[in-house]
């Protein structure tokens, strides 16, 4: 393997305190190589995108899919798989009375999601991050409470700081994950909608971050630097009515 994505997999677990496992995604353009991976499972029933992605994060499965496998369009067109973004799908007309109150505002809802074009990929796999059986996965992906997500993002901002934006797309919120991750290469965080929750498990108190695995080892470095400093998830509370002085005097000695 080119990437100890055991070692990967388990600094993220201590760091974070993960109660799911870090898993990968990767795009296929022929069925016939996901079908290759060791171990892989194949869908006996239709499922959302959601429900195959839980059965990795919560089961510890390595699943292989294509379009057929998946319960609409609306799953397939997340991740480019089959000719999903046709008008029926562009026009968003599933989605008005249920989510939004008019055609337009469900045309623009399809609008703003983030997707992988079309035409390109036949399957999908996702499996554990630590099984290293996607070497190299397309993205990375762990659910994670937004106590550990902010300390995560501290710890890509640790070395060459950047900010991150990121936005909302409502119901449909795989578009702003893995959707956005593999269509942009960029770290991606959403507040996972409905339909996740409902369907793939999700927690009241779970985010979800995609990002490429290259990010992983520097957000890595970056936490332990951080953990040095005596900067360490889960946050201990101070106690909203101590004197600060004394808890900032640990943190910024001599400032």
């Amino acid at each position: 393997m080119s990437e100890d994505w055991t070692k990967l997999a388990a600094d993220l677990e201590r760091l974070l305190k993960l109660r799911a496992i870090p898993f990968g995604m990767k795009l296929f353009e022929r069925r016939e190589d996901m079908e290759a991976i060791p171990r892989i499972r194949r869908p006996t029933a239709i499922h959302t995108l959601d429900q195959i992605v839980a059965q990795t994060a919560r089961l510890g499965w390595t699943v292989g899919l294509t379009a057929d496998d998946l319960v609409g369009a609306q799953c397939r067109a997340v991740v480019g798989l089959g000719r999903a973004k046709d008008e029926a799908w562009r026009s968003g007309q599933h989605m008005v009375g249920v989510w939004y109150s008019s055609p337009e505002d469900a045309r623009a809802h399809q609008a703003a999601m983030e997707c992988v074009p079309d035409g390109r990929y036949q399957a999908l796999a996702v499996a554990p991050l630590a099984a290293g059986r996607l070497d190299p996965p397309d993205i990375a992906l762990f659910y994670a409470t937004p106590g550990a997500m902010i300390y995560f993002i501290n710890g890509l901002q640790w070395a060459g700081y950047k900010r991150f934006d990121w936005s909302v797309v409502g119901e449909s919120a795989c578009a702003d994950s893995w959707g956005r991750a593999l269509k942009t290469r960029q770290p991606s965080l959403s507040i996972p909608c409905f339909a996740e929750r409902r369907y793939g498990g999700v927690l009241d108190d779970e985010m979800l971050m995609a990002l490429p695995p290259d990010y992983l080892g520097k957000a890595i470095a970056g936490m332990e630097a951080l953990s040095k400093n005596g900067l360490r998830y889960p946050f201990p509370q101070y106690g909203i009515q101590q004197d600060a002085r004394a808890g900032l005097a640990v943190s910024y000695p001599g400032r």
